[in-house]
């Protein structure tokens, strides 16, 4: 197998020539050698890399940041690590009736869906609190993250993608609405969960019947930036079936408040009082007592949420922002450095590093914000990212760390991509404006696992996808040489 070893400090050699699949794309796209950075090295780190190219050169790497994040969050915090959502009466039950507050306490749950929440409210309802005469009270103190415009990052502030953290996170703060055509009565049915107190919305579309689906989203003219309401002031095509839409909702700040006492109700619930947020004197005042720690309280109850294995898995398959800072947050809340427990990026930072500097002493200490790669600011080398998945190779955590990621040519982000080599390459994807890169294992065709990783930060880099998949063909196809 030919070795390709360009200067890892982007300097000219004789000539500085990339395999020709990868050349060949990079021209295309009209990206230059020194906007990218490439690595394939075999996974045990007993042989010389294969390829190099400014493997040294800190490069914005987008989700695939994501692998920083979930592999340390599954060597400190374990494969079984769960979340906990509390709810705690405060007062007394008498035949249904709560005199008193239901407290409902956040703990970081990165997947309360709308099915968990409602099924954690059952529980509170079939232990015999039907009806409340106060207040829902909300805990989210788990977590504390600066306030930012959804919109900020790329101007679309309701994609789900762009949610803020939340320790009372439900339905990452989505509305996913699906459209059913009833012919017969020429309109589409319209159902939304979750049920939002308070928010008037439209139940039916007209429904056209028409030949093709096209652009459904656009041609239902959906008007969402009125918290209150949700209506739609076009039409559904018959052609298109269900289809499903789900939506950052237009007010996040007041979504959990307005998800609970919606599903609280849905379920048969009643109260007389309001949603809110707890004071921090009102929670202080709670927690002395013994009221949050279940030691003073009426009752208890307890929503345990999927293990972060399963976690894990849906944040690098499906690249999902919200619940990879989740873990960011929660491996800061969980750290053990001598400070108070903060669920806070700076926590999390300092969390991360010092799970860096112990595990990976030799390798460059990534420049991490928020651990998702949905920053402008975020770096890493491609020899950090080798170092990384070397140390997962050789970890019980290897395992579990590769099988979250997506397949080459078989599913997630690596669905459509790499279908040469399908199955033979476990690759993290990641894109941002101005940014595409990939990182992961390959599995060579004479038997040696490589780790493979490109980045480009360049104005085409999502012109150069194709480069990256020339990267990680080249990888499996040249292992069997």
């Amino acid at each position: 197998m030919a070795m390709v070893t360009l200067a890892g400090n982007g300097m000219a050699q004789t000539p500085p020539r990339l395999p020709p699949a990868i050349e060949k794309a990079l021209a295309k796209a009209q990206v230059p050698r020194e906007a990218v950075a490439m690595l394939v090295v075999d996974a045990s780190g007993r042989q010389p890399p294969r390829l190099t190219w400014r493997s040294d050169v800190p490069m914005n790497p987008a989700s695939v940041m994501k692998l920083v994040t979930t592999y340390s969050a599954l060597d400190t915090l374990g494969p079984d690590f769960t979340w906990k959502t509390k709810v705690t009466l405060d007062g007394s039950l008498n035949s249904g009736l709560l005199n008193g507050n239901m407290i409902v306490q956040g703990g970081g749950d990165p997947k309360l869906v709308v099915e968990r929440l409602q099924a954690l409210l059952m529980q509170v309802q079939s232990s015999g609190a039907r009806a409340i005469r106060g207040d829902i009270v909300l805990d989210r103190s788990a977590f504390s993250v600066p306030p930012t415009d959804p919109g900020e990052f790329d101007g679309e502030p309701l994609r789900p993608y762009n949610a803020r953290p939340d320790a009372l996170l439900v339905n990452f703060k989505s509305v996913v609405m699906t459209f059913t055509p009833d012919i017969a009565n020429a309109r589409a049915i319209v159902r939304y969960e979750p049920p939002l107190a308070g928010v008037q919305v439209s139940e039916t579309v007209p429904l056209l019947r028409v030949g093709r689906c096209g652009d459904w989203r656009s041609e239902l003219r959906a008007g969402v930036d009125n918290p209150n309401r949700i209506d739609f002031l076009g039409s559904y095509s018959s052609a298109c079936g269900e289809k499903t839409w789900p939506m950052a909702y237009a007010e996040p700040a007041s979504f959990a408040a307005r998800a609970l006492e919606g599903s609280w109700r849905r379920l048969g619930g009643l109260m007389t009082g309001a949603v809110r947020d707890a004071t921090p004197q009102e929670l202080a005042s709670l927690r002395r007592s013994g009221t949050l720690s279940g030691e003073r309280a009426t009752a208890q109850f307890e929503g345990v949420s999927l293990p972060l294995l399963d976690v894990v898995r849906d944040v690098n398959k499906y690249s999902n922002n919200i619940m990879a800072q989740h873990l960011f947050l929660t491996m800061g809340l969980n750290a053990n450095l001598g400070q108070a427990k903060s669920g806070t990026l700076e926590a999390g930072r300092a969390a991360l590093s010092a799970w860096w500097k112990k595990n990976l002493p030799g390798a460059m200490l990534p420049l991490i914000d928020n651990g998702s790669g949905l920053s402008r600011s975020e770096r890493i080398t491609a020899a950090s990212l080798q170092a990384l998945l070397q140390h997962a190779a050789k970890s019980t955590m290897g395992a579990a760390l590769a099988d979250s990621l997506p397949i080459a040519g078989i599913d997630a982000t690596m669905r459509e991509r790499a279908k040469g080599v399908a199955g033979q390459a476990f690759v993290k994807t990641g894109s941002l404006r101005d940014v595409t890169a990939i990182a992961g294992y390959a599995n060579g065709l004479g038997g040696t696992r490589y780790i493979v990783v490109g980045l480009i930060n360049h104005a085409n880099a999502s012109a150069a996808r194709p480069a990256l998949d020339a990267l990680v063909d080249w990888a499996v196809k040249e292992g069997g040489r």
